[in-house]
């Protein structure tokens, strides 16, 4: 028991005099002892006590040999201690002061990367993920021969597959939802939310992986539609429907939707050949 309560007062003791000699360096008018003590607060992973130095050097430093050093390794800091917002506006901020700086390229990058690390979840507002792409797309054009190119260019990918996610949950949402009218107080219904939704998909994205799985909602609800349909939409729809499951069965034979794609065409001849 003495042992652990003396381990904590050493830990104790050690904090205390690290954050002692932070605020007398914070306090300090030495402004390159300060930026020495960033430095060597950043290299130690201290990323909080050198945001907070470099923060205020920034001004100092701007016109100096230093300036430059110092904003990106600000925006490095940022990144490293996870506030990812704040680094991408920082790593913007140098690539704009700086665009032939020894860390243009790197900043380039990390606006980018930064923006991905921010992206949320496909079902959610997918603005930061457009942004990312962005960054990572201005940064394969100005530097086409980049030894990071090839990680931005997966990264690239990795995102317009979740913008293509989120448009295939959309349209599985309104396929969910079926001939539930309680959000379609604008006319139409779920099923050609769903059809509209996934045609559009297709179009922005056309080789998508996932180009097979909106094919599938497409035809499906093709056939619910018909299923539903007015008496005067009723033959056409049945026939759309139809030549969907033909086209769908000529471009993924050996989908395992390859048997409800037949089984919908024999319902569609029962009324599409009366």
């Amino acid at each position: 028991m003495k042992t652990k309560i003396f381990i904590l007062f050493c830990f104790a003791a050690l904090f205390s005099g690290c954050t002692t000699e932070f605020n007398r360096v914070y306090k300090s008018a030495d402004y390159s002892y300060k930026y020495e003590y960033a430095k060597e607060c950043f290299a130690r992973g201290k990323y909080m006590h050198a945001i907070s130095l470099l923060q205020e050097l920034l001004t100092v430093m701007k016109g100096t040999d230093n300036g430059e050093e110092c904003l990106y390794m600000l925006a490095m800091a940022e990144y490293s201690d996870r506030d990812y917002e704040s680094a991408s506006a920082t790593f913007k901020k140098y690539f704009s002061s700086y665009p032939k700086g020894v860390y243009a390229e790197q900043a380039a990058y990390y606006i980018g990367q930064s923006l991905y690390q921010s992206t949320p979840e496909p079902r959610l507002d997918q603005t930061p993920t457009v942004g990312a792409i962005n960054a990572y797309q201005q940064f394969l054009d100005i530097y086409p021969d980049s030894k990071l190119r090839p990680v931005a260019q997966q990264r690239l990918f990795d995102l317009q597959d979740k913008l293509v996610m989120k448009e295939y949950l959309s349209a599985k949402l309104y396929y969910d939802l079926g001939d539930y009218f309680g959000n379609c107080t604008g006319g139409g219904s779920n099923f050609e939310a769903c059809i509209v939704t996934a045609q559009n998909a297709l179009k922005t994205y056309p080789y998508s992986k996932m180009r097979e799985d909106f094919a599938v909602l497409i035809m499906k609800s093709k056939f619910e539609l018909a299923e539903q349909s007015i008496e005067a939409k009723r033959v056409d729809r049945y026939r759309d429907a139809e030549d969907e499951c033909y086209g769908f069965l000529n471009e993924y034979p050996d989908s395992k939707e390859a048997a409800t794609a037949k089984k919908y065409i024999e319902k569609c001849k029962k009324v599409t050949n009366d």
